[in-house]
């Protein structure tokens, strides 16, 4: 059915629906929007739960309701209202936050109604880009130069510094591009952007469960650990979500040499002819890949044509580690940078970036606020904030930068069905100590008693919210010695005591400056946190 004629529910109303139902009106039929908390949404449910029933248990054939009046609250009757909103719906665009158990995606399934992504949409929804004249396209004198291509980034872990760094070495090849999607800007309002000559876009699983017709340029899985599994039910479920992201790619599917999984999703994807698989690994690159030979950052996959006969033995230098340097504080940049990197670099170079932009590219790049941040110095002791490690596998990335017992180790929050065993027996060499967080702190606190029982673990009373976190860093302060660093890289996400992971990692930033605060208003006495034992 053409959109024009559709009568649209947009499930959820946040960030994404908003952005989902500004696009629709004036394109569908109708719009009804759906949510939990928002006042101003036209239907409001109850939240949608991780895990939910296998049905709707609605008390009213779909056949024989109309979609509810603006205003309507599911109060004692929310399976009448589902059947309601079925019944009157031909599509439902589902916010990331509604997983697929929700009774009303369980119910539109059932009934034959379409639900997509805002992804999906998106893709569907595409304008051609106005001509620039430094878009590879743009110079052969195309009438139509189409929408502009996507580059897609999804992973466990990475995915907003790889995609940052791909739009910062997309912009030092003088295209017009922007980071999008599950950071920055929504991608519903730049695929409508004709001014842009090509997106660089991070996804989420939950983005990617519902889409289905996206064909990317190039696309790179960059790594799978366990995450979301409450929402998605299984590893493989999680897994299999991500995969969807190389379905109909054109170029190049880039994967993770040191992570099998991810080869095995583009083996099982089905691509455009001619599109290719390419690995990364910060360690020599076999042909066709991208690599680190030393401490170059090599391509052995865009090098040449692919017929050239001096292909396989040539590659093309994309920069150095120097160039990441400025990353790492000065010092050596950690492997997990080095690799987002490459991801980055061979993304761009299947859209056609000069290797030089690369370099260029990768030198002007900053990561945003609570990515391995540094916060302050008290004495001799580092601060850094890492909120956005917001599982295991990027905790553990984040602990690795760190000198052995060196790490007082400010962690917990929502698992979301994930255990910290693997996370505890790995970087146990890294801990002084730790401070242990979050409403649910046995996960964690379990897995430390099991793997790392020999240091002191501190755990923060969840009851005051607010002052969580300024009690985690007086814990903390008092824990490390000269030369430590307080991190925090909580392995869990936010929600259970803070609105967001920004939120969080705000709170720890603030809670280091209140103690330097106090510090200076007793003139200093306490400064050189680091003797404290």
């Amino acid at each position: 059915m053409p959109l024009a004629r559709a009568r649209v529910v947009v499930a959820g109303y946040g960030v994404t629906g908003r952005a989902v139902a500004a696009v629709l009106r004036g394109r569908a039929a109708s719009v009804v929007t759906v949510d939990a908390r928002s006042d101003d949404a036209d239907v409001r449910l109850p939240a949608p739960a991780a895990t939910g029933p296998a049905a709707p248990s609605a008390t009213t054939p779909p056949s024989a309701v109309q979609a509810p009046s603006p205003g309507t609250t599911a109060r004692s009757q929310p399976g009448e209202v589902v059947a309601q909103l079925v019944a009157g719906a031909d599509l439902v665009v589902a916010s990331p936050g509604w997983p697929p158990s929700s009774p009303l995606l369980v119910a539109a399934r059932a009934a034959g109604v379409p639900v997509w992504s805002e992804i999906e949409l998106a893709w569907r929804l595409r304008v051609d880009r106005a001509p620039s004249g430094r878009s590879p396209a743009a110079g052969r004198g195309d009438a139509r130069l189409g929408p502009a291509p996507w580059l897609a980034v999804t992973g466990t872990n990475g995915k907003t510094t790889t995609v940052e760094m791909l739009d910062s070495i997309l912009r030092a090849a003088g295209l017009r591009s922007a980071a999008v999607g599950n950071v920055g800007r929504p991608l519903i309002e730049a695929a409508l952007d004709p001014a842009l000559d090509v997106l660089a876009v991070e996804l989420s699983s939950f983005q990617l469960h519902h889409t289905h017709t996206m064909a990317a340029e190039a696309a790179a899985v960059l790594n799978i650990a366990p995450d979301h599994l409450d929402w998605h039910g299984s590893l493989d479920a999680y897994a299999a979500a991500k995969g969807r992201v190389y379905e109909r790619v054109q170029v190049a599917c880039v994967y993770n040499r040191a992570d099998p999984r991810t080869e095995e999703l583009v083996r099982a994807a089905d691509v455009a002819e001619g599109a290719r698989a390419v690995g990364f690994a910060a360690g020599a690159p076999g042909p066709g890949d991208v690599g680190l030979v030393e401490d170059v950052l090599v391509d052995r996959a865009f090098h040449l044509p692919a017929g050239d006969p001096a292909r396989h033995g040539s590659a093309a230098e994309l920069g150095t580690l120097a160039d990441l340097e400025h990353l790492a504080g000065g010092g050596v940049p950690p492997a997990h940078v080095v690799a987002n990197a490459l991801a980055a670099a061979a993304l761009a170079r299947a859209h056609g970036v000069p290797a030089t932009a690369v370099r260029d590219g990768l030198r002007a790049f900053t990561p945003g606020d609570h990515r391995i941040q540094p916060v302050a110095r008290i004495g001799d002791v580092a601060y850094v904030n890492d909120s956005k490690a917001t599982n295991a596998h990027a905790a553990a990335a984040s602990l690795a930068g760190f000198p052995h017992g060196t790490v007082v180790w400010v962690a917990g929050g929502l698992a979301k069905g994930a255990d910290f065993d693997e996370l505890v027996a790995t970087r146990a060499d890294r801990l002084r100590a730790a401070v242990v967080i979050g409403a649910d702190a046995e996960p964690l606190s379990g897995a430390l008693e099991r793997h790392a029982s020999e240091i002191p673990v501190v755990r923060i009373d969840p009851g005051d919210t607010g002052t969580v976190m300024r009690r985690a860093v007086a814990a903390a302060r008092g824990l490390a010695r000269a030369g430590d660093t307080v991190l925090l890289a909580p392995a869990g996400a936010s929600m259970d005591q803070f609105a967001s992971y920004a939120e969080r990692g705000a709170a720890f930033a603030a809670a280091v400056r209140q103690e330097i605060e106090r510090d200076d208003a007793r003139g200093g006495a306490d400064h050189g946190a680091g003797d404290r034992h």
